[in-house]
């Protein structure tokens, strides 16, 4: 994709959501992290709702192992895939009591090393947690980039997040990242995404088809 083309998209995004920002509810880098990891395959409303009650009731990476891995499980059922979660949950606190100090750790190569934690959420929490710039591929991302061309339909999620990097300029990752969820999760969604009323329509191949007359 040429530079201008990707300018016209983060400048269209940015006016369409000019105060996008990470939704996860959380006080603390360590909320956060726990949030991400819960996320997964979850809506972040859901999420919310869960974390809080469960944020009043565990503070500490030791809060969570003082518990039975089974009042863990029940405190977050209402998530998907909430069993597995749980024991990454322990995992992870156990990881940051051991090598950490307790303490979730600033830089990415610790952070994929936690149970549960992969790229996407290591690249929130550094970002959002530290200030450190970073794009975060999670499923609306990578929906709108390969919708508008910015990545190819079978490119892989690193691949996604590469070519992101490439385009925008670094100052701006984590708000783009911020601003493409919010288009993906507002206005370009995955079953019936707004054409008739989006800006980025004369760019997008995906949306001009999907405007085509059938029949």
């Amino acid at each position: 994709m040429k530079p201008d083309k990707m300018r016209t998209i983060l400048d269209t995004i940015a006016g369409m959501f000019p105060d996008a920002h990470c939704e996860l509810v959380h006080s603390n880098p360590f909320e956060l992290t726990i949030a991400v990891l819960l996320s997964a395959q979850c809506t972040d409303e859901t999420v919310n709702k869960v974390t809080a009650d469960l944020f009043k009731k565990y503070k500490r990476p030791e809060d969570y192992l003082a518990v039975p891995i089974e009042e863990l499980e029940q405190d977050i059922r209402r998530i998907g895939l909430y069993r597995n979660k749980a024991a990454n949950i322990q995992k992870l606190c156990r990881m940051l009591i051991e090598k950490h100090g307790g303490e979730v750790p600033r830089d990415y190569e610790s952070l994929v090393e936690l149970p549960g934690v992969g790229r996407k959420t290591a690249n929130v929490v550094i970002s959002n947690a530290f200030g450190v710039p970073a794009i975060a591929v999670d499923t609306h991302v990578e929906r709108v980039s390969k919708r508008l061309g910015i990545a190819k339909p079978d490119d892989s999620v690193l691949e996604v997040e590469k070519k992101l990097m490439r385009l925008v300029p670094r100052d701006e990752w984590t708000i783009t990242h911020h601003r493409l969820v919010f288009f993906g999760r507002y206005h370009c969604k995955a079953q019936r995404p707004n054409c008739p009323e989006c800006p980025l329509l004369d760019l997008c191949k995906e949306g001009k088809k999907r405007m085509r007359p059938s029949g």
